[in-house]
């Protein structure tokens, strides 16, 4: 894995994963938002074929996270799942019970659709509307500006924010980003079958684009 990039907030270092995540050092957490496990059975549920591999690959990425951070729990920030329960999922149960000591928080996203009793069997603890943690930090999946204050720091989701950069010409890419303005963070989707949300930030905000793995910061 690409090295990741230091970014402090509050006098509390995080650390901007190439992989679409945040690690929290002083909190010991891995930060992640809009995984939408089961979206590819979803699809196939409804007779488009995409391939289970996508679901794999992304679930093998989050594995990789947790054995490069060693966090000691993790924080969704929304849509960890896609839908309704499908094989994908029960796939996902079992990866659970190999890891069942390490805490999970889910801030309910729109698309966390699931049944009460799926969540308590798979030992993840959900929080509805927003979590806060250490007094300055919240987490909600949908973010709402107007209620936030210079006095808490605000991790969310939802958008699946990408920047568009412009090169010589006429011609330009657009790639999953870090959006952060002074008080609140969005967070790249961590599952890559998502679309982006093109952001066009100020010039006191700053953003990390995500290209050939790496992270850099454009502003």
């Amino acid at each position: 894995m690409q090295v990741p990039v230091a970014h402090k907030i509050f006098q509390h270092q995080f650390w901007l994963s190439p992989d679409r995540c945040i690690f929290w050092e002083e909190a010991k957490a891995l930060i992640v938002s809009d995984l939408h496990f089961g979206k590819s059975g979803h699809f196939r549920k409804n007779g488009i074929p995409i391939p289970q591999t996508v679901y794999k690959h992304d679930l093998q990425r989050l594995v990789d996270q947790l054995q490069y951070f060693q966090p000691q729990q993790v924080i969704v920030v929304g849509d960890l799942f896609h839908s309704r329960e499908n094989k994908e999922l029960e796939l996902f149960k079992r990866w659970r019970h190999d890891l069942i000591d390490l805490p999970i928080k889910l801030v309910r996203g729109n698309h966390d659709i699931l049944h009460d009793r799926w969540y308590q069997e798979a030992a993840i603890e959900v929080i509805e509307e927003s979590l806060t943690l250490h007094t300055h930090f919240k987490f909600m999946h949908d973010l709402e500006p107007e209620q936030l204050d210079h006095q808490q720091y605000c991790f969310s989701g939802h958008i699946h924010p990408g920047v568009r950069v412009h090169g010589l010409g006429k011609q330009s890419l657009a790639f999953p980003c870090f959006y952060f303005t002074k008080t609140f963070c969005i967070l790249p989707a961590f599952g890559q079958f998502t679309g982006l949300a093109m952001i066009n930030p100020t010039a006191e905000e700053n953003v990390f684009a995500i290209v050939n793995k790496q992270v850099i910061q454009l502003q």
